[in-house]
């Protein structure tokens, strides 16, 4: 207990130097907008993102074993939020006039990033498939031999 309201406490601390940071930095020009882009992003997470990956992960819950849904949802997770965080460079209006605002391949390297979470999901959701498929073969293998 006291090291939860030590946590909510140093929590309460940084909101505050945040909101102190915000309204002094002078590179700050519209201080009221954060908390509308705030708003914002929590609305996208509940009204779109939050949805999307529940009914993706109850849909996939009843076709996959037990022992792969936890890291194919973390796969799913990982990637819906990388995406939410890479939307606002995907979806930029056209070129702009200073080509150092924007200068990656952001496309390609979303895609890169997004194929790195699919590999490593599967190759979690394997080793989860291969733990599992080694259990199963010990406890039958225990108990072919205590028969005899």
């Amino acid at each position: 207990m006291r090291a939860r309201a030590a946590l909510g406490a140093v929590g309460v601390a940084a909101m505050g130097l945040g909101a102190s940071l915000l309204l002094t930095d002078s590179q700050v020009r519209a201080p009221l907008d954060v908390p509308l882009w705030m708003a914002g992003a929590i609305v996208l997470h509940d009204a779109v993102l939050a949805p999307v990956v529940l009914a993706i992960g109850a849909a996939l819950a009843h076709r996959l074993p037990p022992r792969v849904r936890r890291p194919v949802r973390a796969g799913l997770i990982v990637a819906a939020c990388l995406t939410a965080v890479a939307l606002p460079v995907l979806l930029r209006p056209g070129a702009t006039s200073n080509p150092s605002v924007l200068p990656l391949d952001y496309p390609r390297n979303t895609l890169i990033a997004l194929g790195a979470v699919a590999v490593v999901t599967a190759l979690a959701a394997g080793w989860a498939a291969l733990r599992r498929f080694r259990s199963v073969r010990k406890t039958l293998m225990l108990n072919t031999t205590s028969r005899h």
